[in-house]
């Protein structure tokens, strides 16, 4: 088995993606957030002492997604055209859905930015509410989808 990540000396390498051709390339992600519903209540009217959690939440999953090749070995920095952060509340299980979307027109996928995004976002929630509820629980953090690039477009059947 060759591995794309190693080099023939067996050393860790960045994938070479210089020629490949440049394509528009989006990806989704998500992460669920589990709170109290005292913490849920908080975020929902805006009464966490820390401030506006979901706007510092979603300026925290803009600036991860940009972090991305600082984080994850062998990522290639990207110049990320639009990252978006969208958070869904659901008042019958006290959880906040972030959902990030990142668009990009590049030689190689921005499914790890868009991971990244919404991680950050979700740790940002859990950063600003900890002091409120200690048992927030951050899960379900996957792909939701993904378009461009030679391994083409998936969607995840939920």
């Amino acid at each position: 088995m060759e591995f794309t990540h190693f080099n023939k000396q067996n050393k860790p390498t960045m994938v070479d993606v210089s020629n490949k051709e440049a394509t528009l390339r989006i990806a989704s992600a998500q992460a669920i957030v589990r709170l109290s519903k005292q913490a849920y209540i908080a975020v929902k009217e805006g009464t966490v002492k820390k401030g506006d959690v979901l706007s510092v939440a979603s300026t925290a999953g803009i600036m991860g997604a940009k972090q991305t090749p600082h984080l994850i070995p062998m990522c290639h920095p990207l110049n990320i055209e639009q990252i978006n952060i969208d958070f869904e509340l659901n008042d019958e299980d006290c959880t906040i859905r972030v959902i990030s979307t990142a668009k990009i027109t590049a030689k190689t996928g921005v499914e790890m930015e868009s991971l990244c995004a919404c991680s950050i976002a979700a740790l940002t929630i859990y950063d600003m509410c900890k002091s409120i509820d200690k048992s927030i629980e951050i899960t379900d953090i996957y792909l939701l989808k993904k378009s461009g690039g030679k391994s083409g477009d998936f969607e995840r059947q939920l």
